[in-house]
């Protein structure tokens, strides 16, 4: 009306005709997004339509705007920016779909059949996390620790829900698929989620590990909780992204488990989870105490000493056979390490430590265990740690070591010694509380341990005192993680 009244209406001639030729190239511009990603509804009527029709459209608008008038024309494009934003920022959730989603769809599906994995290799190795978590509520701490122990990898949470379907009279799944995702969305972790109906734990956990992911991208490592007898804590009631004005209600999680309310996994089914995840090639991580983590250095850094991370890449378990070099302890040491490149624990300081008996020449084990690191490009502080004395415990419940004679009274099994694998020696109680003792009496003591985890021994039987003899040998550490490799993942190569 203005211009109207000023009696020169070719004034807006110009800044209108541009506004039409920027909406006629924003629909062509549409169009080509819409044939670009193949969306099966986009089936336009015009005869000649191709994607070269569309960009001979966004050309010649963008041409005539500026020929027009380039001052009118770079005006409309700031204008167009400013109002994308404003949509983005301000406006609700479309009811029309979105066009990056169906790009991105796209994008992903090709590029998922371009990852070959005959084409892996060890230097480009990187940790695929699938964490099995019963009830989100006890498990806080963990779904962020291991969020920062994927290092841009793939990071499923699974979880099992004990229910047949034939009896049922629909997928009980789908209504706790949003909850899921608005966990994910509120706990700021970039995970994909994975449900899935089995008549017990473990059937469910072998479903996920056969099924999770997708070509090229399928979880390499299991992420269990630790199976003891702590009660549960609800850490959703305590987390800043549900204790604001707006949600004091968690999510629509069932309550926790009541501390004399019997479990839905039994020990021998936790262990053979294990067994079975080793059976299938995935590397185990069996996290206790996660929840006791505290990571009060992350916001007042400068003031804060800097935490640690102690590592015992030797199986404490197997006193005999303790080596620094296998598959397993360099996968140890690897998660260590990852642990230690992500945002939150850079300032966190590698602590290894070497278990060396008198006579076993401590000084050149520790020079070439400090060559391994420096070809691995591991920065790690090396701690001598004696322990004769807790080796002698084991040799007792031996007919001695190898090569010397039997020790009075080893014919008889010392009351709570395990047979683990057929190979393996027998171990008692006391010597897994003396290597729990060796473990506690390293300080200071650190934000978080990881520590050898054995294999479970063949002999189904013997389940209940592997778990047993783990329960002693992290008792009282705080949080840990107890770490079973059986990936190649590091190279001194270049």
């Amino acid at each position: 009306q203005l211009v109207l009244f000023s009696g020169k209406l070719n004034t807006i001639a110009g800044v209108v005709t541009t506004f039409f030729l920027l909406v006629y190239a924003t629909v062509n511009l549409a169009c080509l997004a819409l044939e670009w990603a193949s969306a099966p509804n986009f089936r336009p009527t015009f005869r000649y339509f191709t994607w070269h029709t569309c960009l001979l459209g966004i050309a010649g608008c963008c041409v005539m705007m500026f020929l027009i008038s380039p001052v009118s024309a770079s005006a409309s494009l700031g204008f167009l920016l400013l109002l994308l934003l404003a949509l983005h920022y301000l406006s609700p959730s479309s009811t029309w779909g979105y066009i990056s989603q169906a790009l991105i769809f796209h994008q992903v599906r090709k590029y998922l059949l371009m990852l070959d994995v005959r084409k892996d290799h060890v230097k480009f190795w990187r940790p695929q996390m699938l964490l099995m978590v019963q009830n989100p509520r006890g498990s806080t701490r963990l779904i962020d620790f291991v969020n920062d122990l994927k290092k841009s990898g793939l990071y499923v949470l699974g979880h099992v829900e004990l229910q047949d379907l034939d009896t049922l009279p629909s997928d009980p799944l789908q209504p706790q698929q949003d909850s899921w995702l608005s966990l994910v969305d509120k706990l700021n972790v970039k995970a994909f989620i994975s449900l899935t109906l089995a008549p017990s734990v473990r059937h469910g956990v072998r479903q996920l590990l056969f099924t999770s992911g997708l070509g090229g991208m399928r979880p390499n490592t299991l992420v269990l909780g630790f199976y003891d007898d702590a009660v549960p804590q609800d850490g959703l009631a305590r987390h800043p992204a549900f204790t604001s004005a707006r949600e004091e209600v968690p999510l629509g999680f069932p309550p926790l488990r009541a501390p004399n309310t019997p479990k839905l996994l039994s020990a021998r089914e936790y262990v053979g989870i294990v067994a079975d995840a080793l059976k299938m090639l995935r590397n185990v991580l069996l996290a206790r105490q996660l929840e006791s983590l505290d990571k009060a250095w992350e916001p007042r850094r400068a003031a804060s000493p800097p935490p640690s991370i102690h590592v015992w890449p030797v199986n404490l378990l197997r006193p005999d056979s303790a080596r620094y070099a296998d598959t397993c302890s360099l996968f140890l040491l690897q998660m260590a390490c990852v642990l230690n490149m992500a945002r939150a624990w850079r300032r966190a300081r590698l602590r290894l430590f070497l278990c060396v008996e008198a006579g076993a020449m401590p000084h050149a084990q520790e020079e070439k265990l400090r060559q391994l690191l420096k070809d691995l490009r591991i920065q790690a502080q090396i701690q001598l740690v004696p322990w004769d004395a807790v080796t002698r415990l084991h040799w007792q419940t031996q007919r001695g070591p190898p090569g010397g004679p039997a020790p009075a009274g080893a014919e008889e099994e010392e009351e709570g010694a395990v047979n683990f694998p057929a190979n393996a020696t027998q171990v008692s109680d006391e010597y897994v509380c003396a290597a729990n003792k060796l473990v506690l009496e390293q300080s200071p003591a650190p934000a978080v341990r990881f520590l050898y985890l054995p294999r479970p021994p063949a002999d189904t039987s013997l389940y209940l005192l592997y778990l047993h003899q783990l329960e002693l040998l992290t008792r009282g550490l705080g949080p840990t993680v107890l770490v079973h490799g059986v990936s190649a993942v590091t190279s001194t190569q270049l």
